[in-house]
């Protein structure tokens, strides 16, 4: 029979038990070893069957056993240790509060999702899992971030297989009640809710529910409340889930509900009001809209108010490809906002002009997320070096007339949360080297210096901790296939052979990730009998382990992910190679630690970062991937291989994969194979253990969550504060007015003349001569005071494109004319030899500008200007 009715019925712990319960709702458990073990020695029978989540396991221990824990006092002093222990972290000072700049009084950091904990699945990927790893971090590091999100109450899909190897989706439904979630409250004990006006007078409300991720609060919107139709209640269902409606009502709630979900949390808690907001991905970009409605019911106007709100607002763009955007038709966008909907205050065109793709190539009729993201944060970034390449490129159309790399767009390379992803044995060998304070700070604070130590693990040491986390996995895959065997409909008589999946002493391959096509899950079968002989190599095996889940609409993908499956059901092969379905944080946690290689084959550059071989590689496991994301900015061959791309124009698909899956087996057949499997004289692996000590020693203090989040305070945060704190109402203003007054008055300016202080007859000139260059322009009605003219130099190329360009500004001595002309002078240094060119530019310039490409204008010479329009000497 079903119940009619489901309610959570908490258990009541006696009083000296009490902290268990702010332990298990503090997530900090999620990444502290000695939280977990606490927890695990309350029940450890009950502790594996609750998946190691605190909440579930208090909601599941029998009475008697909490009346024995309440009078065991070896078990109180430890409860009273690491009860007093998160105190500790959650008050004291910690990096952020050593710092002598004036940072920000706090940060909203917004993301539609968040990968904190198998306990709480609010993610579905990377995004998610980096959002998380961003919050821990934050609070290791003591920055007062408040994190915001939604409540998926079906969060993302739980995967299994047909028998036939076909992905299939399961949507649990997920009670708060029963998650380590705690209700924001009013004063009388109603639940705060927010709400958002819908066309028709209707509305959508929703409730805030709070994760305290250690001294980070995460807020976490939820439609699902009585107040709402069933339509609204179904707003926040599922992760990435829905058309386009549903989407849009999720990224509105998400940005409009969540700023005034953070106005709520610091209004009931005392929270300091966040200085800056960040925007980790498009899907919040409505937050900037929210605060323009809240400057403009201050008195401010729109143009004054989209200032104020840009000096305070980050961007983080992680896509490198435009179809991985979101974007709206831009008829819908209109219906939700306007006097009949949401920010009836706001001219809807105005609304709809930030959104627009008003760039060659763009579809002027949808609206983009990542385009109103740029146009709101006056600071923004990609999450890798060459992502920010890419991703400068991509954009370069809302700032005609620059270079691609003068587009305002930096980048800071992701990191990983090392607590959360470093496997406890890991954690411990490191601990006994250095000291576990040493190592607890080595992996949030960073710091090459700490790592250092790490150089002087034995080799003996570093082989059998390997084949332990080596032998672990062996133990976790076999139970995870076999249950998964079980649920395509296999019988225990069927499955004696898994008892001989996998074997601790053979080079082990992890690849798991989402399957999105550019990530090539079955780059590996391209020649499949190569494969084969790898796999049952008589010498020099390698075993592969592969997960991941394709998404519910991407047909393409789950054939992928069959075609996977099914070389994997080979009788032939199957002892040497898996597919785990239902990849999570969970299986993660075991894969990393346990794998010898990290392959990861995207199509470059289309992976943004790429954080999985992050995690595997502090843990010490090698990678062997294509040159994208981080791997190309951090790849040296002391600690990995890196395999060749055939990105060339003229390769075709076919032919690219083919290449580069040769050159995948090539590099395993006579590198990677022979340097696991040759001994020393030590009777070890040398060669391969000292490359797993310069994994740890040479990337271990790049990959780290800390030293991101360090870059994000000091690099954008800290900026935005304080530009955030210069944009007063009156100074909002004046920027406005400005930039109103240099767009119209633009079309008059113009660089008219260029000469310099010698003859250019011969074209050359010798190293270290300065040149005296004399510029005559036109500005119009614009004073100089409104523009900077710059002299660009470097060398160039046979198209005559100046590269690595450095710019010198020229100032005003004569003018103006009686044609209204200025003439500007300055020095021109040749400090290069080698063909060599300049030109002259006009650049608008104000002291609230955070770039000076920031309005997208330029003046350059004309083409026929002759000597000015290009090359000085070759």
């Amino acid at each position: 029979m079903k119940a009619i009715r489901r309610f959570t019925v908490r258990p009541v712990l006696p009083e000296p038990l009490r902290p268990l319960s702010d332990l298990a709702r503090n997530l900090r458990w999620s990444w502290h070893a000695e939280t977990r073990d606490l927890f695990q020695s309350v029940d450890p029978e009950h502790w594996a069957a609750s998946g190691n989540d605190p909440v579930r396991l208090l909601g599941s221990v029998p009475p008697a056993r909490l009346a024995e824990l309440a009078e065991d006092r070896h078990f109180l002093r430890r409860l009273a240790e690491v009860a007093g222990d998160l105190d500790d972290y959650v008050t004291g000072g910690r990096w952020y509060q050593d710092q002598s700049a004036e940072l920000p009084a706090a940060v909203a950091y917004f993301s539609p999702e968040f990968g904190i904990t198998a306990a709480l699945p609010q993610y579905s990927g990377g995004l998610g899992i980096l959002a998380g790893d961003h919050l821990k971090a934050a609070s290791d590091l003591g920055v007062p971030l408040i994190g915001v999100g939604l409540l998926y109450r079906h969060g993302y899909f739980r995967q299994t297989l047909s028998r036939d190897g076909w992905q299939q989706e399961h949507y649990p439904v997920l009670d708060p009640n029963e998650l380590p979630l705690a209700l924001l409250k009013e004063p009388d004990g109603t639940p705060a809710q927010v709400s958002l006006a819908l066309p028709g007078g209707r509305s959508l409300h929703a409730r805030v529910w709070l994760a305290q991720v250690g001294r980070v609060p995460l807020l976490m919107l939820d439609s699902d409340v009585e107040e709402n139709d069933l339509g609204g209640r179904g707003v926040t269902d599922r992760l990435y889930g829905g058309g386009s409606e549903h989407r849009l009502l999720q990224e509105m709630l998400l940005g409009i509900g969540g700023v005034r979900a953070v106005r709520a949390y610091c209004r009931l808690t005392g929270h300091p009001e966040p200085e800056v907001f960040h925007t980790n991905e498009g899907h919040a970009g409505f937050l900037g809209l929210e605060r323009i409605a809240e400057l403009a019911a201050a008195g401010l106007d729109f143009d004054p108010a989209l200032e104020a709100v840009r000096a305070g607002t980050v961007f983080t763009t992680h896509t490198p490809v435009p179809a991985g955007i979101d974007r709206f038709d831009r008829e819908l966008v209109a219906h939700h906002f306007g006097p009949d909907a949401e920010l009836p205050g706001i001219d809807v065109e105005r609304i709809l002009q930030l959104g627009m793709e008003t760039y060659p190539g763009g579809e002027p009729n949808l609206f983009n997320m990542a385009v109103m993201g740029l146009r709101l944060g006056q600071r923004a970034n990609g999450v890798s070096l060459l992502h920010g390449n890419v991703s400068r490129e991509m954009f370069s159309g809302l700032w005609p007339g620059f270079d691609p790399d003068e587009v305002p767009i930096t980048s800071v390379t992701n990191g990983v949360h090392a607590p959360t992803w470093v496997a406890p044995e890991v954690f411990r060998l490191g601990a006994r080297q250095i000291g576990g304070r040493r190592t607890e700070d080595a992996m949030t604070v960073g710091g090459s210096e700490r790592w250092d130590a790490v150089g002087e693990i034995p080799d003996q040491d570093i082989h059998e901790l390997r084949r332990v986390l080596r032998e672990q996995l062996v133990t976790e895959v076999r139970e995870r296939l076999r249950a998964s065997w079980r649920q395509r409909g296999a019988g225990t008589a069927e499955l004696g052979w898994i008892d001989g999946v996998l074997d601790p002493d053979v080079l082990t391959i992890g690849f798991a990730r989402r399957v999105p096509s550019y990530k090539r899950l079955t780059l590996m079968l391209r020649d499949r009998d190569r494969l084969m002989d790898l796999l049952l190599h008589p010498e020099r095996p390698i075993q592969i382990v592969v997960a991941g889940k394709a998404h519910p609409a991407d047909d393409g993908g789950k054939r992928l992910v069959q075609e996977l499956v099914r070389f994997t059901d080979d009788p032939r092969v199957r002892h040497r190679i898996v597919f785990l379905p239902d990849y999570g944080m969970a299986m993660a946690q075991k894969l990393y630690p346990g794998c010898d290689i990290w392959l990861n084959n995207p199509l470059r550059p289309l992976e943004a970062c790429g954080t999985s071989g992050m995690k595997a590689a502090l843990n010490g496991c090698l990678n062997l991937s294509v040159l994208d994301g981080w791997w190309d900015e951090w790849f040296q061959p002391d600690f990995g291989w890196a395999i060749p791309t055939a990105d060339g124009t003229g390769t075709d698909p076919d032919r690219r994969d083919d290449i580069e899956a040769a050159a995948l087996y090539d590099l395993l057949e006579q590198r990677v194979t022979p340097r696991f499997y040759e001994r020393g004289e030590s009777g070890l692996p040398d060669r391969w253990i000292e490359m797993v000590r310069q994994t740890l020693t040479l990337l271990g203090p790049k990959v780290l969550a800390g030293r991101m989040v360090r870059e994000y305070v000091e690099r954008l945060y800290t900026p935005a504060a304080h530009a955030h704190r210069a944009m007063t109402a009156d100074a909002a203003r004046e920027l406005a007015v400005w930039k109103a007054r240099v767009r119209s008055a633009w079309h008059d300016v113009s660089v008219d003349h260029v000469e310099t202080s010698v003859s250019t007859v011969t074209a050359t000139a010798e190293l270290g001569t300065t040149l005296t260059l004399r510029v005559r322009v036109g500005l119009g009605d614009l004073a100089p005071d409104d523009v900077e003219v710059q002299v660009v130099s470097g060398r160039v190329d046979p198209e005559d494109h100046i590269a690595d360009a450095s710019t010198v500004p020229l100032k005003p001595v004569v003018g103006p004319d009686t044609d209204g002309r200025w003439t500007y002078e300055g020095p021109l240094s040749l400090a290069r030899t080698g063909p060599y060119g300049y030109t002259v530019r006009i650049l608008p310039s104000h002291r609230l500008l955070a770039s000076s490409a920031e309005l997208g204008l330029v003046a350059v010479p004309a083409e026929d200007l002759g000597e000015g329009a290009g090359v000085l000497m070759r």
